[in-house]
């Protein structure tokens, strides 16, 4: 457990170091601050569209990172040294996956409340939006694992990494903006599962990935 806690704690201090926890907060308050001049000015098609907005840059700010997830310590060597200590690459991916989500998950939430002042988003959309990300934020830190956890080491990766997430985040997209209209039980529901999907899936198979990769 301590070998774990440690793991987590170096990806927090590695992200901090290479882009900071505020990259996903600058990133989803620029969106937010260029959507209105792209479709105007008018606050009741801001208040329908400013929702689905906030997920995509959700999406988008998951990614930022992917081509630092796993290609370096792969590169350097470490991911053989945790082998050799007896640390098994599922623990390694889970490990991770924590990490990259308070790295961008929480921050991005809190982003989110001025986001949704400037694109003119109601009291209870924000609500909505809140839990919506609050369910699917692991799952786009796990996606975002998983397409790195598979490209490692290709040239281009965080292009074709981003070509891979991009059709897979669809379902959650569709969920998450599902959540911001009245009656969004079943969205929520469906957003839920589908979250609990990628976290559950995304430790094995990126474990996978990382032994086929060495071999």
């Amino acid at each position: 457990m301590t070998l774990f806690l440690a793991l987590i704690a170096r990806d927090l201090t590695q992200g901090w170091r290479s882009a900071g926890l505020w990259l996903p907060v600058a990133f989803l308050l620029l969106v937010a601050s260029l959507f209105p001049f792209a479709v105007g000015p008018d606050a009741a098609l801001l208040g329908r569209t400013g929702g689905g907005m906030i997920w995509i840059a959700a999406l988008l700010a998951s990614l930022l990172p992917v081509d630092r997830l796993i290609a370096p310590d792969r590169d350097a060597g470490i991911l053989d040294q945790l082998a050799c200590r007896g640390v098994s690459e599922e623990t390694i991916v889970i490990a991770r996956l924590i990490a990259h989500w308070i790295g961008f998950g929480p921050p991005l939430m809190l982003a989110t409340l001025p986001a949704a002042a400037l694109l003119k988003l109601d009291g209870g959309t924000v609500a909505r939006l809140e839990l919506g990300l609050l369910i699917g934020t692991p799952a786009l830190a796990a996606l975002a694992l998983l397409v790195a956890t598979l490209t490692a080491g290709l040239r281009s990766s965080g292009a074709l990494a981003g070509l891979l997430a991009l059709p897979l985040a669809v379902p959650l997209l569709i969920f998450g903006a599902g959540t911001l209209g009245d009656g969004s039980g079943a969205a929520f529901k469906f957003l839920a599962a589908v979250s609990l999907l990628l976290v559950a899936i995304t430790p094995i198979a990126g474990g996978a990935a990382i032994r086929t990769a060495r071999e």
